[in-house]
């Protein structure tokens, strides 16, 4: 089956559709016929897709939907409405089935399926999925038992019951649908992959919610065939796109060590997310040998009844270590915080500040106000109070919905600001401060700074700014 894939994220800076990419090569690999069309690159959306279909006819078509919105509680910047103006105009010019995923869509895919006018979603894995579904359609089944696979029944939208594959039954994945040297030349970086799936407990992540609780890895053999692909095509910086890239811990130290015995670690830079626990001293030095120049830790919190109450197994010692661990070996630190939560006060931010500064990291990400997604715990927690006090938006699903404790919200950005004070280690989103700007959506910083060369992880190249 000739089959359409279409990436429609156009943020600046760019980032390359990985998982476009590798639902090409599971395709391909099943005897499919694959068109890509990157709407990254194109003024004209629209246009462009017009062109595309003109004279070409398709069994079917996927849409990725990376983010639903800008994830920025003072923004609070939708991509829906321009999301599904894109859906209207593939359905204009193709009368071939329409299937939606991507990790955004999966977040709250029915919200997005209701106002599309689509055949299909897919929540989770496309790979697996997708090719079941091409070849159900090739062969005219009507019955799509295909596991993860969302389609209308007696008018509404039904899920298929989910199956976790294994990713050791991936094809390999050579990265070449997708124009990651141009990715890599406009986004400064380019991603890959080692695992799935995460077992925390953090009352907020949507992670558990696209891509399930249970962690599966892919063999760290294929992980290092893929970052050689990317280096063959003049990529020599990275980034992961695991939740966190050492859980679990065995599997982070494996891939290192696979990384390191192709001497790849002489070749690139990376950079990745990773919790506080587990990481030992032992991982950081594997990391380090392995190329990596940086890691993102989610810390969230320096209280330590915070961390209980956002569902974190680490402690405030626990960040200190891991970013003396991390720079001893030579490697930049972002600590991200995370605050405005339920139980929030201005104790424990001005603890979560001094334990910042005390911590030394290169960079602090502050986050004020937090996303609640569908199913996650912190949504049952916040809109189940006959108190609905703290929650911002929500009003549909153009609406982002936010939580921040009214206990601090009353002049926090400049007590925050004052907290601060001029530590210039602090990456703080204001509106009214916009060379502090967090929010990688349209950071015209950025996007002039990887034209002048700079690369690698968005806040290592701020803080070198």
């Amino acid at each position: 089956m000739k089959v359409a894939l279409i990436n429609t994220n156009r943020m600046q800076p760019p980032i390359a559709p990985i998982g476009l990419d590798y639902i090409a090569s599971a395709l391909q690999a099943a005897g499919h016929e694959v068109r890509l069309s990157d709407l990254c690159w194109e003024e004209d959306a629209e246009t462009a897709i017009a062109g595309f279909f003109n004279g070409s006819e398709f069994g079917l078509v996927g849409m990725t939907l990376r983010n639903t919105d800008d994830c920025v509680y003072t923004s609070r910047q939708s991509f829906l409405a321009g999301f599904l103006d894109l859906v209207k105009a593939v359905r204009k010019n193709s009368a071939a089935p329409i299937v939606l995923g991507g990790v955004g869509f999966s977040t709250m895919a029915e919200q997005v399926l209701s106002p599309a006018d689509v055949d299909y979603g897919v929540w989770g894995d496309g790979e697996f999925a997708m090719t079941a579904l091409a070849d159900g359609l090739e062969r005219a089944d009507k019955n799509l038992d295909i596991p993860n696979l969302i389609l209308r029944a007696n008018g509404a939208w039904k899920r298929n019951p989910p199956v976790m594959r294994s990713l050791q039954d991936l094809p390999p994945m050579l990265r070449e649908f997708v124009d990651n040297r141009r990715y890599f030349q406009q986004g400064g970086q380019s991603g890959f992959e080692t695992k799935r799936g995460c077992p925390g407990g953090c009352i907020y992540c949507a992670d558990p919610v696209a891509k399930g609780k249970q962690v599966r890895v892919r063999p760290p053999s294929a992980v290092a065939d893929e970052i050689e692909a990317l280096v063959e095509q003049g990529i020599d910086c990275l980034h992961t796109c695991d939740g966190e890239f050492n859980i679990p811990e065995d599997h982070a130290m494996a891939v290192c060590r696979e990384i390191i015995r192709r001497g790849l670690g002489e070749k690139i830079r990376w950079y990745a997310y990773c919790s506080p626990m587990p990481f030992s001293r032992e991982l950081a030095a594997a990391m380090r040998r392995a190329g990596c120049a940086g890691i993102d830790f989610g810390a969230d919190n320096g209280s330590e009844t915070m961390l209980r109450r956002l569902g974190r197994s680490f402690g405030p010692g626990d960040i200190l270590n891991v970013t003396r661990w991390s720079r001893e070996e030579g490697m930049a630190v972002m600590l991200d915080l995370l605050l405005g939560a339920p139980g929030e006060s201005r104790e424990s931010i001005t603890r979560t500040v001094e334990l910042m500064k005390k911590a030394d990291p290169d960079r602090v990400g502050v986050s004020l106000g937090v996303r609640v997604y569908p199913g996650t715990p912190l949504e049952e927690e916040v809109t189940g109070r006959e108190d609905t006090g703290g929650l911002v938006g929500g009003r549909d699903p153009f609406d982002p919905l936010f939580f921040l404790e009214p206990g601090i919200e009353q002049g926090v950005f400049e007590w925050l600001h004052a907290s601060i004070g001029d530590d210039r280690r602090f990456l703080f989103y204001d509106p009214s401060r916009p060379k502090q700007n967090y929010n990688y959506n349209d950071n015209q910083r950025l996007v002039d700074a990887i034209k002048k060369g700079h690369r690698g992880a968005y806040w290592d190249i701020l803080r070198k700014l």
